[in-house]
C-alpha cells in the first residue's frame, strides 16, 4: 500500500497554485538563497579587506544549489537550530570555506533577507497576473460598453447600466490592488547585515571599529541581493510591519476578487452571464443539466482565506516585543506562503474566467423588458406633458395602470403588461407613435458607454503600459482541476 497518500498535503500545492509560485516558497529556493547570501557576505567582506580567498568563495558558489536536505534535517534534529544545521552541512561540503561561512552574521541575516527576496520575487510574479486580468476585463468592457442591463441596488432591479460599465467597477478595484502591491514592491528593502539586535556590533568587531566599512558592507550586500536600499534600522529582524503592509494588500485583493466573483455568481444564476464551461465539465453529480460557476466559487473560497490572513500578520507584528520574539516564526511560515499561493491561485482562476466570459444578450433583454415599463413611467409622463397633457392627471393614470400590471406579475406570475395597458388606454394616444423610442433601453443608460471609454483611456491604459512585455502574449490559462 502506498504511503504517498497518508500524509497531509496542501491543496495550494496539489490543486491550485502555479509551479512558479510554489517554487518561490520551496525548500530548494529557501536554502539555496541562504547559501547565496553567505556567498554575497563573503564577497563583500573580502572586498573590504577581510582575509577571505577567491578559492573559498569559488567553493561556496559551486555548492549553492547542491543542498543535502537529509543531512540538514539530521543536523537540525540534533541542534534544534535550522540555520546552524545548514551552516554545518554547507561547511562539510565546502571545507576550504568552512571557517568563514556566516562570518559575523546572525540567523536573521539569511532568514530575513531570504524572506525579503522571496517576497520581492513573489510580488514580481503577481503584478503581471493582475495586469493580465485587468487587460482581459478591459477588452470585455469595451465590447459590451453599450449593452444595456439592469442595474441593482439592494439586490433589487434599479436604473439600467451596461454590461461593460459594470465590468469597469471590477477593473477599478483591481487597479487599486495593483497600485497597493506595486507600492509594496517599490518600498521593499533589504535587511542587510545588522547583527543580533540590529546594532552591527559583531561586524564592527570584525572591522576593528571601522564604522564606515560596516556601513559599506551593509550597502554592498544589499546591492548584491538586488535591492536599492537596506532598512535604516532593524531589531534582530526587519520590522514585521513590512509583512503587515504586504498581507494587507493581498487581503484587499481578496476582497476585490470575492466581490467580482460574487457578482458573476449572481449573474450566472440569472443566466445573463457565464464563466467558461468545458464540453466535458460536469456541473452536478445529481443534476446533469447544471452549469455551476465553480471557477467563481473557487475564487471566492480562496479570497476568503486571503482576507483572514491579515489578522495573522497584524497580530504577529503587534506582539514582537522589543528587538524580536520567536513566536513570529511558525506563524509567518504559514501566513506568507499561503497568502501568496492563494493570491496566485485566485488570480490564475480569475484570468481563466476573464478570458472566456459569455454574455447572453437575449436573456438580459428579457429581464429588462420585465422591469423597464415601471422604470419608464417618468419618461412617459414627461412625453405626455410635452404633448400637452396634465402632469397630475398623467401621474394618476400611470399609477393605476402600474398597480394593475404589478398585480399581474406578483399575484398571477404573468409578464409585466404595463406597456400594453398604456397602448390600449386612449389617454396616451398622443405619444403612441413615439412609445418604442421612449422605451428604448439605450436611452436609460445615461453616460455609461462614454464612461467606459473615458475610464479605459484615462485610467486603465496608463497602468497597463507598465506591463507591455507581459501583456504581449497572454497565455490562455488552462486549469488543471
Amino acid at each position: 500500500m502506498s504511503t504517498n497518500y497518508e500524509g497531509y498535503k496542501s491543496p495550494l500545492s496539489t490543486r491550485y497554485a502555479s509551479k512558479e509560485m510554489q517554487y518561490l516558497f520551496s525548500d530548494q529556493k529557501k536554502f539555496s538563497t541562504w547559501r547565496q547570501l553567505w556567498v554575497w557576505l563573503a564577497e563583500a567582506e573580502k572586498s573590504l579587506g577581510l582575509e577571505i580567498t577567491d578559492a573559498q568563495i569559488a567553493e561556496m558558489k559551486a555548492n549553492i544549489n547542491n543542498v543535502d536536505f537529509e543531512a540538514a534535517a539530521a543536523e537540525e534534529r540534533l541542534t534544534r537550530h535550522d540555520v546552524m544545521a545548514h551552516v554545518h552541512v554547507f561547511a562539510k561540503q565546502c571545507p576550504l570555506a568552512a571557517p568563514i561561512i556566516h562570518l559575523g552574521a546572525t540567523s536573521c541575516y539569511v532568514g530575513d533577507n531570504t524572506d525579503l527576496i522571496i517576497l520581492r520575487d513573489a510580488l514580481d510574479l503577481l503584478l503581471p497576473r493582475i495586469a493580465s486580468v485587468i487587460y482581459c476585463l478591459k477588452e470585455f468592457a469595451l465590447k459590451y460598453k453599450s449593452q444595456p442591463t439592469l442595474g441593482f441596488t439592494h439586490l433589487q432591479p434599479a436604473q439600467l447600466t451596461t454590461v461593460g460599465k459594470r465590468a469597469c467597477l471590477w477593473i477599478q478595484d483591481l487597479l487599486m490592488d495593483e497600485r497597493a502591491l506595486r507600492r509594496c514592491r517599490e518600498d521593499l528593502r533589504c535587511r542587510g547585515v545588522k547583527g543580533t539586535t540590529g546594532t552591527q556590533a559583531s561586524f564592527l568587531q570584525l572591522f576593528n571599529g571601522d564604522g564606515a566599512k560596516v556601513k559599506e558592507l551593509d550597502v554592498k550586500v544589499t546591492q548584491l541581493a538586488g535591492f536599492e536600499k537596506p532598512y535604516g534600522v532593524t531589531g534582530q529582524t526587519y520590522s514585521r510591519k513590512v509583512d503587515v503592509e504586504i498581507i494587507a494588500a493581498l487581503s484587499s485583493l481578496g476582497t476585490s476578487i470575492h466581490k467580482m466573483c460574487s457578482d458573476l455568481r449572481i449573474l450566472a444564476s440569472r443566466k445573463e452571464l457565464e464563466e467558461p464551461f468545458e464540453t466535458t465539465q460536469i456541473g452536478s453529480s445529481a443534476m446533469p443539466y447544471k452549469r455551476n460557476p465553480m471557477r467563481s466559487e473557487r475564487c471566492c473560497a480562496l479570497a476568503r482565506h486571503m482576507i483572514t490572513l491579515f489578522s495573522n500578520a497584524a497580530n504577529t507584528h503587534a506582539t514582537q516585543w522589543l528587538e524580536r520574539t520567536l513566536d513570529d516564526s511558525a506563524n509567518r511560515r504559514l501566513t506568507l506562503s499561503e497568502a501568496f499561493l492563494s493570491a496566485d491561485a485566485a488570480l490564475l482562476t480569475l484570468l481563466n474566467i476573464s478570458q472566456g466570459l459569455v454574455v447572453y444578450p437575449k436573456v438580459i433583454e428579457r429581464h429588462i423588458s420585465q422591469e423597464l415599463p415601471f422604470m419608464s413611467t417618468e419618461n412617459i409622463i414627461m412625453a405626455m406633458v410635452k404633448a400637452g397633457g396634465d402632469r397630475q392627471v398623467c401621474h394618476e393614470k400611470i399609477r393605476v395602470l402600474s398597480h394593475e400590471a404589478g398585480a399581474q406579475v406578483k399575484q398571477h406570475g404573468k409578464d409585466n403588461d404595463l406597456v400594453e395597458r398604456v397602448r390600449k388606454d386612449p389617454y396616451f394616444a398622443p405619444i403612441l407613435n413615439h412609445l418604442d423610442t421612449i422605451l428604448d433601453p439605450t436611452t436609460f443608460t445615461g453616460r455609461a458607454s462614454d464612461q467606459v471609454d473615458e475610464f479605459v483611456s484615462e485610467e486603465v491604459e496608463g497602468v497597463l503600459a507598465n506591463y507591455k512585455d507581459a501583456l504581449k502574449n497572454i497565455q490562455v490559462v488552462q486549469l488543471n482541476i
